[in-house]
């Protein structure tokens, strides 16, 4: 049972990590040149 708790523990710990990481990258703002990219697409959507 130890090791299955040990497991679960480590589990929650990388969870969690992850959980930061990825509300963290969310945070972020999107870079000058995709937005760039982006603002091209719409309008070559926008032009069809």
């Amino acid at each position: 049972m130890k090791k299955s708790n040990e497991k679960t523990k480590l589990q929650e710990q990388i969870d969690e990590n992850l959980k930061r990481v990825y509300h963290e990258a969310l945070e972020q703002e999107l870079p000058d040149r995709f937005k760039d990219l982006l603002d091209q697409l719409r309008q070559k959507d926008e032009k069809q």
